[in-house]
């Protein structure tokens, strides 16, 4: 246990929270670009849309309690969490902020997920060196980092020629009705599974912070309050988007 003074772990919290804010501030042109771009809802109540299905995912963590995988994986599943330091958090997420902020000004679609487990394994390793490293969570995170936009690509491409198939003979109109209802669909259904993952990470990094300073007793589990926090951080500033 690293015994830290209490505003020392406050601050250390709104750190953390602060990076929830800018990954949603960050991520919050994915969310609205398909429906904007195709002119289905202006920007503003695009927006707001996109917030309002990132925070219902909060809901479902509360039907489903095993939804917290991800928070589990950057708490505990990357590197060893009885080694993690307050220092070795601040460092992931100041690594993890600067590169959001050096790709949201040059407008790079960078995910924020994996600067923040670079961040992690970095100030991990700078700390404990790679005795420390969690390889089987680190090796999943690796291979997906590679495997998400080949099967992103893929099941696109799939169901692009079916609904091209299934639409050759429908009229101009029917088939514009039918695919702005399926695209608001699509749309809230990519919110509330991206507010699912990225407020996790948040979460995750708060839990193992209080964790490691004994300030979360027992086993490894997100407390409620650090839960409804993420996910509040990570969908309020979806409206910051908006000038």
């Amino acid at each position: 246990m690293h015994e830290i003074a209490f505003p020392l772990l406050a601050g250390l919290v709104l750190v953390a929270l602060a990076f929830d804010f800018l990954n949603g501030l960050h991520d919050a042109a994915n969310s609205i670009a398909t429906v904007v771009s195709t002119k289905l809802l202006k920007p503003v109540p695009a927006v707001l849309f996109a917030a309002g299905f990132n925070f219902a995912a909060y809901f479902l963590t509360i039907l489903f309690p095993s939804l917290h995988k991800v928070a589990e994986t950057i708490g505990k599943g990357l590197i060893d969490k009885d080694l993690v330091t307050p220092a070795v958090v601040f460092g992931a997420l100041a690594g993890a902020m600067f590169w959001n902020v050096v790709t949201w000004l040059k407008g790079i679609p960078s995910s924020s997920s994996h600067a923040l487990v670079g961040g992690i394994v970095g100030a991990g390793v700078a700390h404990a060196g790679f005795t420390g490293i969690q390889w089987t969570g680190l090796n999943k995170t690796l291979v997906a980092i590679v495997l998400s936009p080949v099967l992103g690509m893929a099941l696109s491409m799939l169901i692009m020629l079916m609904s091209s198939w299934l639409f050759a003979r429908a009229r101009n109109k029917t088939a514009e009705r039918s695919f702005r209802s399926l695209h608001l669909m699509s749309s809230a259904a990519y919110s509330i599974s991206h507010g699912l993952n990225d407020a996790q990470k948040t979460m995750g990094v708060i839990t193992v912070l209080l964790f490691s300073t004994g300030y979360l007793k027992g086993e490894f589990a997100v407390p409620h309050w650090v839960a409804i926090r993420a996910f509040f951080d990570h969908s309020g500033s979806y409206p910051h988007e908006v000038k």
